[in-house]
């Protein structure tokens, strides 16, 4: 259509979602994009669906989320989508970031989409922490005050900071009120940065693709091609989400949320949603409190060091042997580490998340730059190889 061209605000829309030309040969790994953007959506729309009903109030938030799930009409359905749409958002955004990792997006030209993209996965845990405090339930309670210790292995400043956070000694109606405005405000900043991530991607080069040569000499129109190849995964999303709000929603939830919250008495395990146990595991994994904050920061900002650390001259690990070795090493490191942040802080649990944290932070600071002078110098040899038997060809 004509307008799509010629008006100022469609004619963005046009060139991002119309004729945005991406490379012939990516496959359905490239969907996470828009199935990320169909999360943020449905977490928008339901969280300030339930911000009309609920109170920011220690006395009353427990009870007003137990409004919203048996007197508000489909108050059930809203809160269920919201609280599985976030696990569904993490567990997306991980494959998301492996992808990503496989196919080397993170190198240049790319760099900056890379980094904006590590941005988004810190804000979208701020604001996945703050959501879980708002029901306060037991484990709201605790894990907020477990969390929000942390800032007190910060030097000399660190125990007023806690307490500039909590407005008071402890978690309190004033830490409840700041953490709902900011969970509130937190999804429309990231929208900000995710329009910034996609404005990255398209005025550099644009998306990647399977086989890491240049997309340029094959492309086609975002539409219809990948609209419809979007429409083909965004459906599946639907049927597997669905299942989980109607017939297991409290699945990936912990039942001591069920519980209201009692200051008085600590529940037996103190953990956070699932999907941020690996990092809480590296935490727990050091005995000295400053240090394990270090390195629960250093292991998710360690991946804005990953286009600094990789030396291949290839993109990618699709035709690298070995990089794919240490892959998959590392997805099955971080499962590991998954399930170990979930145990509770007793021998071998303890020896083993110790293993696992310096096998972590071993695979970017020396396997990737290892393997991949290795890999180059094999490259070298097989190229200078070819080149010989060239000349011999020729001579004879």
């Amino acid at each position: 259509m004509r307008i799509f061209k010629s008006h100022p605000l469609l004619r963005l829309v046009n060139s991002y979602i119309i004729d945005s030309p991406q490379p012939s040969n990516i496959s359905y790994l490239w969907n996470f994009g828009s199935l990320l953007a169909l999360c943020l959506g449905i977490q928008i729309i339901t969280g300030v669906t339930l911000a009309m009903h609920y109170t920011p109030n220690v006395l009353e938030a427990f009870d007003s989320i137990e409004h919203i799930m048996r007197d508000v009409n489909n108050g059930w359905l809203i809160r269920y989508l919201h609280a599985n749409t976030a696990s569904a958002f993490f567990f997306l955004v991980y494959l998301h970031i492996g992808r990503g990792i496989y196919y080397g997006s993170y190198k240049a030209p790319r760099t900056l989409t890379w980094s904006i993209g590590t941005i988004i996965f810190i804000a979208m845990i701020v604001t996945g922490f703050l959501g879980y405090v708002l029901p306060y339930g037991q484990m709201s309670l605790w894990g907020a005050t477990v969390i929000t210790n942390l800032m007190s292995a910060i030097p000399w400043i660190g125990q007023d900071l806690v307490e500039f956070i909590w407005g008071g000694f402890s978690v309190n109606n004033a830490t409840l009120n700041r953490f709902f405005s900011l969970h509130f405000l937190l999804p429309f900043i990231l929208a900000a940065l995710v329009l910034m991530h996609l404005i990255a991607l398209h005025d550099t080069v644009g998306s990647s693709n399977p086989l890491g040569l240049s997309g340029n000499y094959d492309r086609l129109p975002f539409a219809p091609y990948y609209i419809f190849k979007d429409l083909v995964t965004i459906f599946l999303f639907m049927l597997i989400l669905s299942i989980f709000v109607f017939f297991m929603p409290n699945a990936l939830g912990d039942c001591e949320n069920y519980v209201m919250a009692n200051p008085m008495q600590t529940p037996p395990a103190i953990v956070p949603e699932w999907y941020l146990l690996p990092f809480y595991a590296i935490l727990r994994s050091i005995p000295n409190k400053a240090a394990g904050v270090v390195l629960m920061l250093g292991a998710i900002l360690i991946l804005l060091a990953l286009p600094s650390l990789d030396k291949s001259v290839l993109r990618g690990i699709q035709f690298r042997p070995l990089s794919k070795v240490a892959f998959y090493a590392f997805i099955a490191n971080f499962i590991v580490l998954m399930q170990l942040g979930a145990k509770h802080v007793e021998d071998p649990f303890i020896i083993f998340g110790q293993i696992s944290t310096m096998l972590y932070f071993a695979h970017f600071i020396i396997i990737i730059p290892l393997i991949s002078l290795i890999e180059n110098n094999l490259i070298d040899i097989a190229i200078n190889k070819n080149k010989t038997e060239e000349k011999k060809d020729v001579l004879f």
